[in-house]
């Protein structure tokens, strides 16, 4: 919800900045004739301030947003043994799967996706195949080697492993010219 009321509020800022920005370019130019800017009327004048007001507050918001740390991200999974604190990254997590995932022939191109979740990991790798090995008993290996290397080498559960395969690789033929 928040993210949402953010986006709204920047969608307003910038159009708010991008007309005082044009009326500025106006005034300054002469375009504008400078007798409409200035006010006669009191609640012209209030209208105004209270709208640097408002601008001023989004201005805030938005410094805020800028400068804190997303503790909604992980850029790490944490774990905690008798010896101390373990921080394993998470990409060192891809990394292993991708190593993983390498092993099986057939596969081209990989990429991982990693999500936290409370059962676990769960990784989603996307792949391109050769076209020459079975599509099923690929994944299926795929998912196997992924799960067990990442659980082993971390001691992380790996609640699951998704297999996406993107495309075919076209592999080069070459024939053999005869005279």
């Amino acid at each position: 919800m928040i993210k949402i009321l953010d986006r709204l509020l920047l969608f307003f800022y910038s159009i708010v900045i991008a007309v005082v920005a044009i009326c500025t370019v106006l005034y300054a130019t002469n375009v504008l004739d400078r007798s409409l800017l200035i006010g006669t009327e009191q609640w012209l004048d209030n209208a105004v301030i209270a709208g640097a007001i408002v601008i001023i507050l989004i201005s805030l918001r938005f410094f805020y947003i800028s400068i804190r740390r997303d503790r909604a991200s992980n850029h790490s999974i944490d774990l905690r043994n008798e010896l101390g604190e373990i921080h394993i990254s998470m990409e060192t997590i891809e990394n292993l799967a991708l190593k993983a995932a390498s092993r099986v022939r057939g596969v081209k191109d990989l990429k991982v996706k990693i999500r936290v979740t409370e059962a676990g990991l769960e990784l989603v790798v996307r792949t391109f195949v050769d076209g020459e090995t079975s599509i099923p008993g690929l994944t299926e290996e795929v998912q196997r080697q992924v799960r067990d290397h990442v659980t082993e080498v971390t001691g992380i559960p790996v609640a699951g492993v998704s297999v996406f395969i993107a495309n075919i690789v076209q592999t080069q033929s070459f024939k053999s010219r005869v005279e």
